[in-house]
């Protein structure tokens, strides 16, 4: 694709860092060119002591940081039903026997009661989820339990985030949950925000920020959001090209 960047906007990244890089080197090498950035995660990943009172037989992973929890915790060699491509290739590299179970809970909860593996079942999650997995998954009968492996802290904006939600140069926001949309609205703006969400649930929580213009991404997944994005940057107008649904 040939894009040129609309005047003056720029990209605020949210996400944990590691996660916000790969994201930028994805819109980039689709953009074809640098992209003008910010990188200033909205939460940080604390792991949370447990104790397993239980082996499980399988697991469920509805994200990259339960399966990095996962392999901490020596929870090799078994069976993982992941959310995503990411989380599928975390856990994989950590040894467990990811299986690829759709883009979204929804999606990881139809296959399940499909495949209806033996339990017990352990769900690692965070201490912010949505979806009620293991409550749903128990309600179909199945032997599914949760444990809060790891918590999600609110963190304020860098400073040079912060000069620039003070500043008047407008800001391209994608946001991948309904918790990161929640934690951004503790960071007040003057900048225009064009927000881009990766699910209507996201768009919702988003809503309160008061944005410029929001999309929402065609499906929930990394494609779609860069696609979105690239979409809220084209220049000389912000068409949309199947990346995204627009809201306002």
């Amino acid at each position: 694709m040939d894009h040129r960047a609309e005047p003056g906007a720029r990209l605020l990244l949210t996400r944990p860092e590691a996660a916000s890089r790969r994201f930028l080197a994805a819109c980039e090498a689709a953009w074809g060119g640098p992209i003008p950035a910010l990188v200033s995660p909205v939460l940080a990943i604390r792991p949370v002591e447990v104790v397993l009172r239980e082996d499980p037989a399988a697991l469920i992973l509805t994200s990259e940081n339960g399966a990095a929890r996962a392999v901490e915790m020596g929870l090799r060699d078994r069976p993982a039903w992941c959310v995503g491509p990411r989380t599928a290739a975390v856990a994989r590299a950590g040894g467990l026997r990811a299986i690829e179970a759709g883009p979204n809970a929804e999606g990881l909860l139809a296959a399940m009661l499909a495949a209806r593996p033996a339990g017990p079942i352990l769900h690692l999650r965070g201490q912010h989820a949505r979806g009620d997995v293991a409550a749903r998954l128990r309600a179909g009968g199945l032997e599914a339990r949760e444990l809060v492996a790891y918590r999600q802290e609110a963190r304020p904006p860098t400073p040079e985030a912060r000069r620039a939600l003070d500043a008047d140069r407008p800001l391209v926001l994608p946001l991948f949950s309904p918790r990161s949309a929640t934690l951004a609205q503790g960071w007040a703006s003057r900048a225009p925000l064009h927000v881009v969400a990766m699910s209507p649930a996201v768009a919702v929580a988003a809503a309160p920020l008061g944005p410029a213009s929001l999309d929402v991404a065609r499906a929930p997944d990394g494609l779609a959001m860069v696609e979105a994005v690239l979409d809220r940057l084209a220049w000389p107008s912000p068409g949309l090209r199947g990346g995204a649904e627009r809201i306002r």
